[in-house]
């Protein structure tokens, strides 16, 4: 999936120096405008793009841990300053509610030995994020127009079980309540009759590790923990 989305954003890139003459249709001065604004809702796939622990006598009762990607829902409002013909700001504050699957790959033995073992662990969480990115725009097309984006995220976890300790061995996977991230994606701009509408693909790629230091041995069989984030857009500005 980041190899995809990685060759569409370089075709894309390709694209954006191009001059292309061609009538302008709808709205027609709306890129023209320093300051717009919208709401953006969307549909994400997330999962933890793990570490397995290097310690020997760990890896003696586990033969892996893997994420898998797990549905989500976002909604955001977008803020959008005017840079120039090809360029614009944007801040997109909004919420993400988000759920990651973690699954263990015991020895045969061990799972003999313990049989409450768990195979997985679902970690939930509810981010407030806020997003600061670049749009980089091609030369409009009628009433079309593709575009770049790419810039950095700060997400806080208002679900985050960090503080909590584990009880009645409650399946619990604790996370540090900040998260940092990269963006890049692509998108398409679509001039309609009173609002521009787009739909956007874009990932986020997690900087910290959200592990919080625990005994518990499925915490400590990773040694590293990033979020890793694909995210289908719709948005809608006026």
């Amino acid at each position: 999936m980041k190899t995809r989305l990685i060759g569409l954003i370089g075709l894309i890139g390709l694209i954006l120096p191009m001059k292309i003459n061609a009538q302008v249709g709808n709205l027609g001065q709306f890129d023209r405008r320093l300051l717009h604004y919208g709401i953006q809702v969307g549909l994400v796939e997330s999962k933890f793009d793990l570490a397995f622990s290097e310690d020997d006598e760990l890896r003696q009762t586990l033969q892996g841990v893997n994420s898998y990607y797990t549905p989500g829902f976002h909604i955001a409002v977008i803020g959008d300053m005017r840079l120039n013909d090809y360029l614009n700001l944007r801040l997109l504050p909004g919420v993400s509610i988000v759920s990651r699957d973690i699954a263990y790959s015991w020895e045969r033995g061990y799972l003999d030995a313990h049989r409450l073992a768990e195979t997985e662990r679902l970690a939930e969480s509810v981010y407030g994020d806020i997003p600061l990115e670049l749009k980089f725009r091609a030369q409009r097309w009628n009433d079309f127009r593709p575009y770049l984006t790419g810039g950095i995220s700060y997400g806080f976890d208002f679900a985050s079980l960090r503080r909590n300790r584990n009880r009645n061995n409650e399946s619990i996977v604790r996370l540090q309540p900040s998260d940092l991230r990269y963006t890049m994606g692509i998108g398409f701009d679509f001039f309609l009759r009173y609002v521009k509408f787009a739909i956007e693909l874009k990932m986020n790629f997690g900087l910290l590790d959200l592990r919080v230091p625990d005994d518990d041995i499925y915490i400590r069989s990773m040694d590293v923990m990033h979020s890793r984030t694909f995210m289908l857009s719709f948005t809608f500005e006026g």
